[in-house]
């Protein structure tokens, strides 16, 4: 009678291994595919950095463009408002 009740011991201890092992593959599965996402969303969040990077650096090209352009307009009304006192003094 020792041996059926081993045999069936057994068993049960052979079902709950295969349950854990179930458990732990399910769980390995699921951090994969969260795993995935995240590397996935990763490479989303670089390709929108690498795309504001370059959009920056053309702002900032712009802005110094239209500083040296502002400094440019200044002179020149600098020079006209000169120009214009030295005719209205003579």
């Amino acid at each position: 009678m020792a041996a059926p009740q081993t045999l069936t011991q057994a068993l049960n201890r052979l079902d709950k291994a295969l349950a854990k092992l179930e458990d732990a593959v399910d769980r390995t599965v699921e951090v994969r595919a969260e795993f995935k996402d995240a590397e996935e969303e990763v490479q989303r969040l670089n390709s929108d950095r690498a795309r504001l990077a370059g959009e920056l650096d053309t702002s900032e090209g712009r802005a110094e463009r239209l500083e040296e352009v502002n400094k440019e307009v200044s002179r020149r009304l600098v020079t006209a408002m000169e120009t214009i006192r030295a005719v209205l003094d003579k």
